[in-house]
């Protein structure tokens, strides 16, 4: 072949593939070039305003305490650090277009570097707090005190124990509001109920809430119209009507929309607070009041959560004032508060000091001396405030406590008893086993001085959440146990009276008391502190006399109420009301308007309402 013939062995493809490579469009990740968008000021500043308005937006939401001791703060600026840079990457177009992503990258810097300072900081300040450091300065959060259970207990009367938790008194205020027409159907009792000392009885008292958003529209304007108040020992339930009592409603509360919130109304007022939850009280007068404890972080910069004050809340105009600390301990005139220190707070504090004493390790590894609180605990009335008891169990939770503590709301103070025996929950066991035949529960007991003997006291209950009747078991041998059930003695105070028998003679048979112990000493009067409410008359005897007398007739109207923890139906029949307990006819509930009836009676008066044994469909 002539050498001058160009050599045509060559791929076409190849060739092109070549030519097209010479004059390809760099890739994305190629692009070097960083252009500043147009506007940039503009967009900056819409930026700005966005993140405004959604940071309101979360802030009116989220409500968070402005505070650096709180980890809600550092979310919340992070958030809107997030907004902001959100808002403007989208503004400035670097969603679509190359060279303004770039631009975008290279400015990203500081928020990710502002974003790593905070992450930083919280991270350091949780390290400076953590128990593995600061062990010792977390169980010196709490001073505890060792006291005498004889000396202390001498003067809690058997009498005026409280015999409803928060569960059973729920119930009863359930079933009172239920027989209120006026309040049917457009509230609920709240799910949370604050034991107190009002006017020297143990009581429990619950707002209401609005039973949902439609009955909210259609009530908030006057507000929440009452609350509930219970009384823990002879368990009659009240419902105080503040519009009657104070001329307006509850316009404060937890369930409560918008500016009204209880919680978003205190932080518009206190915004770098650290607020605990509410609690509901009353003062003297029965003026509702929200208690809202202040807390602090005393151990680095999250832990070591304390009481520094406490902000009370007018429940009707919204008015606050902040009290410190130890002023409400001291102030006289602020006695009336009952519930600063929150159970939880209390057995927490606790729990660092039995884990922590003697160091860190020592509560993982040898734990020596390390004890801390049992499951569970109850309330005792004690030197006009409300203390929180429970026992105190090894680390390993072993079947029986070694001690047990009592705990002040409203000052922290701490004595711990050095009397040990079974826990609260075998004891509930023994009573509950007594009971087995009924299927009743008990309640978490408290303590008693029965004889010189620490006793578990508790409330039985049926599947309905009433009182059926009371146990006692013996805090160092819980086989020794005394019932008294309403089925069979017919009245509480007999119930008690019963318990309280049963029990001491259980400890006559044991040997651990004298046969010369005598149960009259703790036996309720039932002429004295079980007296009957104000809206009914007492049933009839059991043992009465007189000739059983009845009357027959439609019902004209159908009225209940809640007396000594058992619904009362009251039948008007030939313009007279006849009433009886439920747990005495239980006919009654299916009883209607109109429905004709032969009522029983054994007492007739010229009174409006009478007492009936028996009530049945004629």
């Amino acid at each position: 072949m002539n050498d001058n013939i160009p050599n045509m062995d060559y791929d076409a493809d190849e060739v092109i593939e070549n030519f097209k490579a010479k004059f390809k469009w760099p890739a994305n990740d190629d692009v070097e070039v960083i252009v500043r968008p147009p506007k940039l000021g503009v967009k900056i500043v819409l930026s700005l305003l966005i993140t405004i308005i959604g940071g309101g937006v979360i802030y009116y939401l989220n409500i968070p305490a402005l505070n650096p001791k709180s980890t809600d703060a550092y979310t919340f600026i992070i958030s809107l650090i997030v907004i902001f840079f959100a808002a403007l990457y989208l503004l400035i177009g670097a969603r679509t277009k190359v060279e303004r992503r770039e631009y975008f990258k290279k400015k990203s810097v500081i928020p990710v570097i502002m974003v790593a300072v905070l992450v930083v900081v919280m991270a350091v300040g949780y390290l400076a707090g953590c128990t593995l450091f600061r062990a010792r300065s977390y169980s010196e959060l709490m001073p505890v005190s060792d006291s005498s259970f004889s000396e202390d207990f001498a003067d809690i009367k058997y009498d005026e124990v409280p015999r409803l938790d928060a569960a059973t008194s729920k119930v009863l205020a359930d079933q009172q509001l239920g027989s209120l027409s006026e309040y049917k159907s457009q509230y609920v009792v709240s799910s949370t109920s604050t034991q107190i000392n009002y006017k020297g009885k143990p009581v429990r008292v619950a707002y209401l809430e609005y039973a949902d958003v439609f009955k909210w529209f259609n009530n908030t304007k006057n507000g929440l119209p009452a609350y509930m108040l219970i009384d823990v020992v002879s368990q009659k339930v009240n419902v105080v009507n503040c519009v009657e009592r104070f001329g307006e409603g509850i316009k404060y509360s937890p369930t409560e929309l918008f500016n009204e919130k209880l919680l978003r109304h205190l932080r518009f007022q206190y915004p770098t607070a650290i607020m605990d939850t509410p609690n509901f009280e009353i003062d003297d007068n029965a003026h509702p009041y929200w208690i809202t404890p202040v807390l602090d972080r005393t151990i680095g910069l999250f832990g070591g959560t304390d009481i520094k004050g406490v902000i009370i809340t007018d429940a009707l105009n919204g008015e606050s004032n902040y009290y410190s600390i130890d002023t409400v301990r001291n102030n006289k005139k602020l006695n009336w508060i009952d519930v600063v220190y929150s159970d939880n707070i209390l057995i927490q504090q606790y729990n660092y000091y039995g884990k922590l004493s003697h160091g860190f390790w020592n509560s993982i590894i040898f734990q020596n001396d390390v004890n801390i609180a049992s499951d569970g605990n109850g309330f005792i009335a004690m030197d006009d405030d409300v203390w929180v008891y429970t026992g105190v169990t090894s680390s390993e939770s072993d079947s029986s406590n070694f001690g047990f503590i009592l705990c002040n709301q409203r000052t922290k103070e701490t004595r711990y008893y050095k009397n040990g025996g079974a826990m609260e929950a075998s004891a509930q066991e023994s009573a509950e086993d007594a009971v087995q035949n009924y299927g009743y529960r008990a309640i978490f007991p408290i303590l008693l001085d029965i004889e010189g003997q620490p006793t578990y006291f508790m409330s039985l209950y049926g599947d309905s959440g009433t009182v059926k009747g009371y146990a006692l078991v013996n805090l160092e041998d819980k086989t020794v146990v005394g019932t008294g059930l309403l089925d069979t003695e017919k009245s509480d105070a007999k119930a008690l009276n019963a318990a309280v028998e049963n029990y001491i003679n259980a400890l006559k048979d044991k040997g651990v008391v004298d046969e010369d112990a005598n149960a009259d000493e703790y036996k309720v009067d039932e002429g004295g502190s079980q007296k009957p409410s104000a809206d009914a008359k007492p049933t009839a005897p059991a043992d009465s006399k007189e000739e059983a007398k009845s009357v027959t007739g439609a019902i004209t109207d159908i009225k209940t109420s809640v007396n000594d923890g058992n619904t009362v139906y009251y039948i008007q029949v030939d313009g007279k009301y006849y009433y009886i307990k439920v747990t005495d006819c239980m006919d009654v509930l299916l009883l209607k308007k109109g429905d004709k009836v032969s009522v029983t009676y054994s007492k007739a008066d010229d009174s409006k309402f009478i007492p009936a044994t028996n009530v049945e469909k004629a």
